[in-house]
């Protein structure tokens, strides 16, 4: 029996409910009062917000409480536990299910920076009274971070199923990496309880699938299968099989055919404890709002408080005294000594076994330290060259940042990362000294311990997955193409949100894209990415910018960053001409200017439109113009910056500005001012070589110093040009239907 098995007593939880019942009835009736406690204290909850999804929660307590109390390795005490499992309640909108359950559960508050466990609740009950209000601690949907118990937040459906693939991936991955013989410190399991939605989401699919491929049996979905969405019964949608869309993915498929059957769901749970080779999906047929005389199966029950009236009559039908929010002491102590007398137990242990690997394994012990610590070995650089040489011809971006991604890996060993099918393209493939796919050992290309991961075409459930890694204190990073991180918002989006430091690899950034035409040149993708509070998103202009860009995000510990790199070459620019490439880490910073004092005229640019710049600024200075040229690798960092550095590289003084990007305008405007100019996309690129194209488009010197002599002139290009130009391009498009 593996390591993860062995402390399931299966004589035990196998046995009848009839027997069960026969030889202890007691505990049978405390397990009926823990329900129905959860199930009380959501109703009260969301009739006291008058705002919230009662229905759910009281079809899914039974569910809830058979894998807390009867199999959750969780202490209490220690919400932090490295090797705790974990519980994902995908379905957020449930959110006062995990809300009672961590306070009934007795579940400690736990500083998220430090890691230390507090001398209080994680959730008293002031907080539950005061659920979905501001500041409370039970928000609308789980938030990571916020309330300590909450292992991912949730809400957007598919993501937290997703997410759990990543976790899942993270146990596998630990254990392999640092457990020895006779030092199991890894292999937590992961539960996800899931809705209708989750499933119908298409990153669930995703993520489904690719758990399958990888064999991860230490994961576990559970289906709250109620036949109800929000607009009516699921019917209404859908009509597809999915207990066998999910045999066909590879997981083993078991159904318990009424939610309140603790024991059917503890045998269940019992069968995935003992599966080795596939994740287990458990459907649970059950009702919305069970017990509710007049809502049980409606779908008015998802999200809307049922009434004082109908919770009174619920309360009745369950035995329970029409008292809101309370507790009884014997229910604490029910689920508390269960979960003590095996999370508790099994984390002291844990603890104790950690101690004597450190003694054995100090240089493991030291890394696992870090890891857990988040924080990087201290010397994380010692691989990292000092710097590239001037070079005309120079490397694309991709190509600059594949060698430093790979320097840096060898002194972050939990670096680990991959693809959406494009790593060959993306260069992004860690390949120093043994480093092994990410594969189930049996499969005979990679073993658990692996650091390339190969995710396919995949690209949402990939970033879902890496946030999913990133909550269990691995580095992860993923890559595409920019134009396709479109199908990755969602989980950006939760990253910041969670402030996870996940590195998110997007190259061939602008028509540089060439002859793949518009539907892979992205436009509108920069912008859209800073839009993204807590998101900082990169595109450095050559070779020791990326140099310098690595440097700075491998040491973040809250902060999400987009790495967005070119598909062509770019010049390695010469630093003993131009500034040093070190003023990455402030977001911008002045390149160069011809001239001293305030600037007549000021050129920003990012990424490979930086050579553009340079080119301009010595025509310009040997017109005479006071010019400077300002590299903006992050323009977020760069506007997190004191004023006084702000104002050194930007001075008000100088309102004629213009701004070179191969995108849309959208997020320059703070920089470049209303007497300012953007020399950039404005409609969707065209299908052609590169080259060309940006002659077409507009990326030339001629362009760039006609808008350097606008704006001195003050006549810089209003909105009503960038419309004409629209209109011309839907016109040429035109003219090409009617030439066809």
């Amino acid at each position: 029996m593996s390591e993860r098995h062995q402390n399931v007593n299966l004589d035990t939880l196998f046995r009848s409910a009839k027997d069960r019942k026969t030889i202890d009835r007691e505990r049978v009736r405390l397990d009926e009062q823990v329900v129905n406690c959860l199930r009380c204290l959501a109703m009260d909850a969301v009739q006291k917000a008058n705002s919230g999804h009662p229905g759910t929660p009281m079809a899914m307590a039974p569910v809830a409480y058979a894998v807390w109390a009867r199999f959750l390795r969780y202490d209490p005490e220690a919400p932090l536990w490295p090797n705790r499992d974990r519980f994902v309640l995908s379905m957020g909108h449930a959110s006062m299910l995990l809300y009672g359950m961590l306070h009934v559960a007795g579940v400690k508050d736990a500083d998220r920076e430090t890691g230390e466990t507090k001398d209080c609740l994680a959730i008293t009950m002031e907080d539950i009274k005061s659920f979905r209000q501001t500041a409370s601690k039970c928000p609308g949907h789980p938030e990571y971070g916020w309330t300590a118990g909450i292992e991912t937040t949730t809400g957007p459906l598919g993501a937290g199923i997703s997410t759990s693939v990543g976790m899942a991936i993270a146990s596998k991955w630990l254990a392999a990496t640092f457990n020895k013989p006779r030092f199991q410190l890894f292999g937590w399991d992961t539960y996800a309880l899931a809705s209708d939605g989750d499933l119908q989401e298409g990153v669930g699919s995703e993520a489904a699938t690719l758990a399958g491929h990888l064999k991860l049996d230490n994961l576990c979905w559970i289906w709250d299968n109620n036949q109800i969405t929000i607009e009516g019964n699921t019917a209404w949608g859908t009509s597809e099989d999915i207990a066998t869309r999910f045999i066909a993915y590879g997981w083993n498929v078991l159904r318990v055919g009424d939610a309140n059957d603790v024991e059917a769901l503890t045998r269940a749970i019992a069968v995935f404890k003992r599966e080795t080779q596939r994740p287990t999906f458990i459907v649970v047929d059950s009702h919305i709002a069970w017990g509710a005389p007049t809502q049980q199966d409606t779908f008015t029950a998802h999200g809307t408080p049922l009434g004082d009236a109908e919770i009174s009559a619920t309360k009745a039908i369950y035995g329970w005294p029409d008292e809101s929010f309370l507790v009884p002491d014997e229910v604490v102590a029910h689920l508390r000594g269960q979960l003590a007398g095996r999370g508790h137990a099994e984390r002291t242990e844990w603890e104790e076994l950690r101690s004597k690997y450190k003694e054995e394994y100090p240089k493991e012990a030291k890394l696992l330290e870090q890891l857990l610590s988040g924080n990087t070995p201290e010397d994380w650089d010692a691989y990292c060259c000092q710097g590239f040489p001037a070079d005309a011809k120079g490397l694309a971006t991709r190509q600059s940042s594949s060698k430093c991604l790979n320097m840096v890996a060898q002194g972050v060993p939990w670096l680990l990362g991959g693809s959406a099918d494009l790593a060959p393209s993306c260069l992004t493939t860690l390949k120093f000294g043994d480093v092994d796919d990410f594969m189930p050992p049996m499969s005979g290309w990679g073993s658990y311990a692996g650091r390339n991961l190969h995710f396919g075409i995949r690209e949402h459930a990939m970033g879902s997955i890496c946030n999913g890694m990133c909550l269990c204190g691995l580095r992860p990073f993923a890559s595409t193409f920019l134009v396709f991180s479109d199908y990755m918002k969602p989980p950006i989006r939760l990253s910041a949100i969670m402030e996870l430091p996940c590195i998110w690899i997007f190259t061939h950034d602008s028509i540089g894209v060439g002859e793949d035409g518009p539907t892979h040149q992205p436009v509108e993708q920069l912008s859209s990415l800073r839009s993204i509070p807590g998101l900082l998103t990169f595109r450095p202009s050559d070779a020791n910018e990326v140099l310098e860009m690595w440097r700075y995000i491998i040491l973040l510990k809250e902060e999400p960053v987009a790495v967005v790199l070119s598909r062509q070459a770019v010049p390695t620019i010469d630093r003993t001409k131009y500034a040093s490439a070190a003023g990455v880490g402030r977001g911008a910073y002045v390149l160069c200017q011809s001239g001293d004092g305030l600037p007549e005229l000021i050129l920003m640019a990012t990424g490979s439109e930086v050579s553009l710049m340079l080119e301009t600024h010595d025509v310009l200075a040997k017109e005479g113009v006071k010019v400077r040229s300002v590299s903006v690798p992050c323009l977020e960092l760069f506007l997190r910056q004191p004023q006084e550095y702000q104002e050194d590289v930007l001075p008000r003084g100088c309102r004629a500005r213009v701004s070179i990007e191969a995108a849309v305008k959208a997020s320059w405007g703070s920089l470049i001012g209303l007497d300012g100019e953007h020399v950039g996309m404005i409609t969707f690129g065209l299908s052609g070589p590169a080259k060309k194209l940006q002659q077409e488009l507009g990326f030339t010197i001629q362009a760039v110093t006609a808008a350097a002599h606008r704006v001195m002139a003050n006549e810089p290009r209003t909105v009503a040009h960038e419309s004409a130009v629209m209109t011309a391009f839907k016109s040429r498009k035109s003219m090409r239907k009617d030439s066809n």
